[in-house]
């Protein structure tokens, strides 16, 4: 991937603040289809978390991309997904060669995602939802690559803070208030799994949304619960 610095800059200037005056998903589509063109990349797409803390899809450039995030939503795993529970960049350079996730390399085999980058997409520094880049061949990302694409990710955050202000957020506006509000909660559910079962960050999230779908509940008060008690109640 080339980065042109004065294109990067020009692009985030005229994307920025789109969502006050037209509808979310439109203005993120925008996005999107400037960040592939930017970029030179194979695909791109845009999640955000619901009221269980779970990223969905809700804006991609192609089938692939939106592909890629109904897979990382199902399986929990992913540079997306971990890079929404982790709140840094996290990149496959071949998925079909990471043995980090090895259910969502199983459900992408013919879908020609390869080099995958996930970047957070934060409102007031909370991590909200991810944007996701990937390429249809092997590609080793670069601090510069990581970097450019966590700029371009605090375009989506602008996007939906403008679209909240100006209440054209719709259905969105709901899981993004709920996830402001749960985040440090749920932070420290995964912290006190991480420590007590000797886990990492996305297993200790994988067994809070396990039980918060378990017990149909939302994952904001089983973390509650698991920090009053000390017990993770599954069922």
């Amino acid at each position: 991937m080339s980065i042109d610095s004065q294109a990067l800059d020009a692009s985030l200037r005229r994307l920025a603040g789109r969502g006050a005056v037209r509808d979310v998903v439109p203005a993120l589509e925008d996005v999107i289809t400037a960040c592939v063109e930017l970029f030179d990349i194979s695909g791109s797409g845009v999640m955000v978390a619901d009221e269980q803390n779970i990223t969905r899809y809700v804006a991609a450039s192609n089938s692939a991309s939106r592909a890629l995030e109904i897979a990382e939503s199902r399986t929990g795993q992913g540079p997306c997904t971990t890079a929404f529970v982790t709140n840094e960049a996290v990149a496959s350079d071949d998925l079909t060669a990471d043995d980090r996730w090895p259910d969502l390399a199983s459900d992408m085999t013919s879908s020609g995602v390869c080099a995958i980058l996930g970047v957070p997409v934060r409102l007031g520094g909370v991590p909200v939802g991810t944007l996701d880049v990937y390429r249809d061949r092997r590609q080793e990302w670069t601090d510069r690559e990581r970097a450019a694409v966590s700029r371009y990710a605090e375009v989506v955050g602008a996007t939906l803070a403008a679209s909240l202000e100006a209440h054209r957020a719709g259905e969105l506006a709901g899981q993004l208030q709920y996830a402001l509000d749960y985040r440090i909660i749920i932070e420290r559910g995964v912290g006190y799994l991480m420590a007590s079962e000797g886990i990492d960050a996305l297993a200790a999230f994988n067994e809070l949304r396990t039980a918060a779908r378990n017990r149909r509940v939302k994952i904001g008060a089983v973390a509650e619960e698991l920090l009053a008690t000390g017990r993770l109640r599954t069922g």
